[in-house]
């Protein structure tokens, strides 16, 4: 499939919108009430820092809503608005934010139900209006919704887009794209779908075993095995990796991302020389100005002297994640918590443990002053980051009394 010339004659569709319905002012005043946050204003205006009672607050100087999540939220708002009583879709999350598509589900949007790991279109009827979400969808789904006459609302993030027109350019070459990502996650599931040829490494361990079989071949079956769910099909790790072109899912850590472009760029030089490194490789930047912030503000604010971390966003969401591990590498205490009401009753915190699953730590709060480092993702509302900082003062204060 051409999926360039696909993109092209989709975008010059009737039915493709991808700037809003003109309502930008109304839903920029809803959007305001519903998730921004006075005091997360005045802590920003007070150089990132609040002191009530024994509890300073130390807020990233860089968090919360992009652009680009900004940006799709708006959008949907302005769907449901343009079309009131139309039957509207969603293909994923908008965002990675429980609160936000909590309150989509609310304006009756609909999401797309998943049947055993597959999504499952066949409630989706002809000229129904359908959101792709901020991580983008498939070429495979924006055909299915293309045939079936859809009105699509894309609200793609640019930076991702990027990384598909990067991708295109492999694919141009026949190069094989090097996705740094997690393959079940709908933005490199999206990403993947532009490419011929692909493979997904997760992590610099993934990587390092994919430049050692470049350079010193291996088992070829342990191979397929190792990423079965991480390539592209029929893909030969013997004729697949001789041209090759790194790509991102755009919120991955910043730090790894490069150190894999650079692992695959020594590796490809020391194989073929560094006279035909441009026969072989081809990188460009695509890392998420948004995402690279936030990580860069975690890094400054981790030298500072904290107590413990406390770290916002929703669950399944990469960039956040990455945020708490930055605080995890520091050894800083380090609660990752989707919403207020993780935190209480009592001295409690229900919160994630980074890679794992839910627990319940009593007596999290220290006694006496403490200094509480907070940050949010890029899919957290200020008003959820405002939430938690007031259950903390609260609790702090009845654990004093």
């Amino acid at each position: 499939m051409d999926t360039k010339a696909f993109k092209r004659s989709l975008q010059q569709s009737e039915n493709y919108h991808r700037k809003g319905f003109g309502h930008q002012e109304e839903v920029a005043g809803v959007l305001k009430s519903e998730y921004e946050s006075s005091l997360i204003q005045q802590i920003r205006e007070n150089n990132y820092t609040l002191e009530r009672g024994d509890v300073t607050i130390r807020l990233a100087e860089a968090f919360g809503f992009c652009w680009g999540v900004e940006r799709a939220v708006a959008m949907a708002y302005e769907t449901r608005q343009h079309f009131p009583t139309e039957r509207i879709w969603i293909t994923n999350e908008i965002i990675h934010n429980p609160s936000v598509n909590h309150r989509l589900r609310e304006m009756q949007v609909e999401f797309i139900p998943v049947e055993q790991g597959n999504k499952d279109f066949s409630g989706v009827g002809m000229g129904d209006v359908v959101i792709l979400p901020a991580f983008g969808a498939s070429v495979q789904e924006m055909q299915l919704l293309s045939e079936k006459k859809c009105t699509i609302v894309d609200t793609t993030c640019p930076w991702v887009s990027k990384v598909w027109n990067t991708v295109e350019k492999h694919k141009k070459k026949s190069y094989t794209s090097i996705i740094h990502g997690k393959y079940n996650h709908e933005e490199t599931i999206a990403t993947s779908s532009f490419a011929d040829k692909y493979l997904i490494v997760l992590n610099m361990a993934q990587a390092e075993y994919v430049a050692n079989y470049i350079l010193n071949g291996g088992n070829r079956e342990e191979f397929l095995v190792k990423f079965s769910r991480a390539c592209s099909q029929g893909f030969d790790p013997d004729v697949d990796l001789v041209h090759i072109g790194i790509a991102n899912q755009t919120t991955m850590l910043k730090s790894e991302t490069e150190q894999i472009g650079k692992l695959f760029e020594h590796t490809m030089m020391k194989k073929y020389g560094p006279d035909r490194l441009n026969e072989h490789f081809q990188s460009f930047n695509t890392i998420c100005d948004a995402t690279q912030e936030r990580q860069d503000a975690m890094f400054q604010l981790v030298d500072e002297k904290l107590d413990l971390m406390v770290v916002i966003g929703g669950y399944n969401s990469s960039n956040t994640t990455h945020l708490q591990e930055i605080a995890i590498e520091r050894k800083i205490p380090s609660y990752h918590i989707d919403c207020a009401e993780r935190i209480g009753p009592g001295n409690r915190i229900e919160h994630k443990i980074l890679h794992g699953d839910l627990e319940v730590v009593e007596n999290w709060l220290p006694a006496g002053k403490i200094v509480v480092g907070i940050t949010s993702g890029a899919s957290t509302p200020d008003k959820v980051v405002e939430d938690a900082i007031e259950k903390i003062f609260q609790l702090k204060a009845a654990v004093a009394v």
